[in-house]
C-alpha cells in the first residue's frame, strides 16, 4: 500500500532533523567549552555516579592529609622541645661534674643551685609546651597545663597524670598517635622521684654550700630515659612522613581518574564538531531544495 507523502511530512522531518542536529552541536559546542563530558547528570549517569565517588575519595583524601599536617606538627614540636630538655640536662650535669672539684668555693656552689633553680623553672616552661593552643605533654587533658609552679610547696611540679594517647585517623581505619606519654618523661620513674624532684634535691645541696656529685647518676637516668623516648618519637614520625607520600600519592591518581572521567577529548570533540558542522550544512542545503518548488512558483 502506497503512502502519500505530503509538504508537510517533508517540512517536519527536514525541521526534526535539523534541531537534532543543532542539538548535537550545542552538546559538542558545551564540551568544548567546559571540557568536561557532561553538564548534568542525566546526559551519562555513570559518568555522573563515577564522579561523585570520586569527588568523595578526594574529600577524604583531604581531611586525612590534614590529620597528617597535625600530627606532624605535634610531633615535631615534641621533638624540638625534648631536644631543649636533653641540652638542660645536660648543662646540669655539667654543673654537677664541676660542683665536685675540690677548689670550688661555697660561694660558686650556690651560685650554681641559683642557676639550677633556673634551669628548672625553664624545664617546667618546656613541659607545658603549646601548640595551638593545646599542651603536648598533657595526654588528653590538652586545656590543662600539666606542670604546676605553685605545687610541692611553691617549688613547682608535674602534676598531670593523663598518660591518654591523641589518635587521628590517617586513612580508613588506620590511626596515628600525635603525641607521647609525657609520664615517661617528667613523672619518670614516678611522681616522688621524677626530673623536678630529682632537681629540687640538687638545688637543696648547691644553695647550702655543698657538693652534690652525687645525683649524677639519677640525672643520667632522666636522660636516658628521654633518649628512649625520643627514639620511639622518631619511629612515629617516620611513620607518618610515609603515609603523608601515601596521601600524596593518592591524591595524584585519584585526580587522574577523575580527569578520564569526566574530561573531554579536546581533539575528538573538535573533529566531531566540525564533522557535524558539515552534516548540518549539507541538511540545510537539502532542506532548501525541498521547500523551494511550491505551486506558486508554477503559477508563477
Amino acid at each position: 500500500m502506497a503512502v502519500r507523502v505530503t509538504q508537510n511530512m517533508l517540512n517536519s522531518n527536514m525541521l526534526r532533523n535539523l534541531h537534532k542536529s543543532m542539538r548535537h552541536m550545542d552538546g559538542l559546542q558545551d564540551q568544548l567549552s567546559s571540557g568536561k563530558k557532561i553538564a548534568k547528570p542525566s546526559d551519562d549517569p555513570v559518568v555522573a555516579a563515577r564522579g561523585m565517588f570520586y569527588r568523595s575519595s578526594l574529600m577524604e583524601n583531604d581531611q586525612y592529609k590534614r590529620n597528617v599536617d597535625e600530627a606532624k606538627s605535634w610531633l615535631d614540636m615534641t621533638d624540638s622541645t625534648m631536644d631543649e630538655v636533653g641540652s638542660v640536662l645536660k648543662r646540669i650535669k655539667e654543673l654537677l661534674v664541676y660542683s665536685g672539684d675540690g677548689a670550688v668555693s661555697p660561694e660558686d656552689l650556690k651560685t650554681m643551685g641559683s642557676e639550677v633553680i633556673e634551669l628548672k623553672n625553664h624545664l617546667g616552661t618546656l613541659a607545658n609546651q603549646q601548640i595551638n593552643g593545646k599542651y603536648i605533654f598533657a595526654g588528653t587533658d590538652t586545656d590543662k597545663a600539666p606542670y604546676d609552679y605553685t605545687a610541692n610547696g611553691g617549688k613547682g611540679d608535674f602534676v598531670n597524670t593523663n598518660s591518654s594517647p591523641i589518635n587521628l585517623e590517617v586513612s580508613q581505619n588506620v590511626f596515628v598517635t600525635s603525641n607521647i606519654n609525657a609520664q615517661n618523661i617528667f613523672n619518670y620513674p614516678n611522681n616522688a622521684g621524677n626530673m623536678f624532684k630529682v632537681l629540687d634535691n640538687i638545688i637543696t645541696e648547691l644553695s647550702n654550700g655543698r657538693n652534690a656529685p652525687q645525683h649524677i647518676t639519677s640525672v643520667d637516668e632522666q636522660y636516658d630515659k628521654l633518649l628512649a623516648e625520643r627514639a620511639s618519637l622518631g619511629a612515629s614520625v617516620n611513620r607518618v612522613e610515609l603515609i603523608a607520600e601515601r596521601l600524596n600519592t593518592q591524591d595524584v591518581n585519584i585526580t587522574s581518574l577523575m580527569s578520564k572521567n569526566e574530561d573531554a577529548n579536546m581533539a575528538e570533540v573538535m573533529t566531531d564538531l566540525k564533522t557535524q558542522e558539515s552534516v548540518h550544512s549539507a541538511a540545510l542545503g537539502s532542506g532548501a531544495r525541498i521547500i523551494q518548488p511550491t505551486l506558486l512558483d508554477f503559477l508563477r
